[in-house]
């Protein structure tokens, strides 16, 4: 039996409707979820102009509705959280522990707009009677999901904030995975974050958490530094437009330091004149991270690799879902991971306009679209 969604579609055209997918039984693998909150990313603005149909939405929390004939792992009422890069467990990069970036399942592709139709699920969904992509492989501006098991992380029984649930799916692993999985930032160095937005924060709060001892933001919005401090930052540094490569703000941060570099650099601006920035931020042989993932050619002045230094782009925080995402919860638990900050405010389905316009002017670290 099929069943008929209230959802986000974008048509391909710079434009979205809200109108009602339809959806079918899951399949032996798939999971039907019932979505309760989704959080909202510059990802999903991007895929108004995909160019074709696209239930929109990648980040999600919700819980099991129904699962198909062969799922053991799920049943009806687990609480969820829904993840995109959803690894097949059997490729090369999944055998080498690089679940994100899965041979067979990965919808990311470089130099192109984040996704590959080519693996796409088209089965299972329906608008206007035509069958229609769902964003990521799963569609979580909807009140409902239909997904494979392989995208999916139960997360407890107790109660459930599902607006923090959400956000970890995307931008707080992404930042947090940055530092611990690909930068491995040992406790005690140095770090600089550029850009302080929902991914920056998330850096700067899980560089708190790794134990740097100085965490220097670098922004040219003061609220945004503001915020920064409150997710950890020691320092802050309120950079100006016309500074290319952030240079005068890598003499500051320098001073800052006593006459030193940093020992890493975070690039979270998604800015591809600053992709090179935090090479001019780090010591010689320190680690510069692109964390905002620019996709396309950009100049470098080579000389900002002397010496020795590491410039690392890892994708997704090199997510391994059924590790990272269970590990994000409990540092939420103690209260170390800072969620419910990050999200600035709430909304309905039908208020997605007036969330895009909040996160294109800066105003939200983080909003998040919850159904009833």
């Amino acid at each position: 039996m099929s069943i008929k969604a209230k959802s986000a579609v974008a048509t391909g055209d710079g434009k979205f409707v809200l109108d009602t997918v339809e959806l079918s039984a899951p399949k032996a693998d798939e999971v039907l979820v019932k979505i309760k909150a989704a959080g909202l990313c510059h990802t999903d603005y991007d895929s108004l102009s995909w160019g074709k149909p696209v239930v929109m939405g990648h980040e999600g929390a919700g819980i099991v509705e129904t699962v198909g004939e062969d799922v053991t792992d799920f049943t009806p009422g687990d609480q969820v959280i829904l993840n995109w890069a959803t690894p097949c467990m059997h490729c090369f990069q999944c055998q080498e522990g690089n679940q994100h970036i899965c041979e067979n399942n990965s919808p990311v592709v470089a130099g192109g707009n984040g996704y590959t139709p080519g693996h796409a699920h088209l089965e299972g969904s329906q608008w206007q009677g035509r069958p229609i992509e769902r964003s990521f492989n799963l569609g979580t501006l909807g009140e409902y999901a239909l997904v494979k098991t392989s995208a999916l992380v139960k997360v407890g029984s107790g109660p459930l904030n599902f607006s923090a649930a959400a956000i970890v799916s995307c931008g707080v692993m992404t930042g947090y995975g940055s530092v611990v999985n690909a930068a491995k930032l040992a406790a005690g160095t140095t770090a600089v974050v550029l850009g302080c937005g929902g991914v920056g924060l998330n850096v700067v709060n899980a560089c708190r958490i790794s134990g740097a001892r100085r965490i220097i933001a670098v922004d040219i919005n003061p609220n945004k530094l503001e915020l920064a401090r409150q997710f950890g930052a020691t320092d802050v540094v309120l950079a100006q437009k016309e500074d290319k490569g952030l240079i005068t703000a890598a003499q500051e941060v320098k001073e800052l330091l006593g006459g030193v570099l940093a020992d890493y650099a975070f690039e979270c601006t998604a800015i591809p004149a600053l992709g090179a920035a935090p090479l001019a931020m780090v010591r010689n042989a320190g680690t510069a991270v692109q964390v905002s993932g620019i996709e396309e050619e950009i100049a470098i002045d080579m000389r900002l690799f002397e010496w020795d230094k590491v410039y690392i782009n890892p994708l997704y925080g090199k997510c391994r879902p059924q590790i990272d995402f269970p590990k994000l919860m409990d540092l939420y638990k103690k209260g170390d991971l800072l969620l419910d900050q990050m999200i600035t405010k709430e909304y309905r389905l039908d208020q997605l306009d007036e969330a895009f316009d909040d996160m294109l002017k800066g105003r939200n670290a983080k909003g998040v679209i919850v159904f009833d």
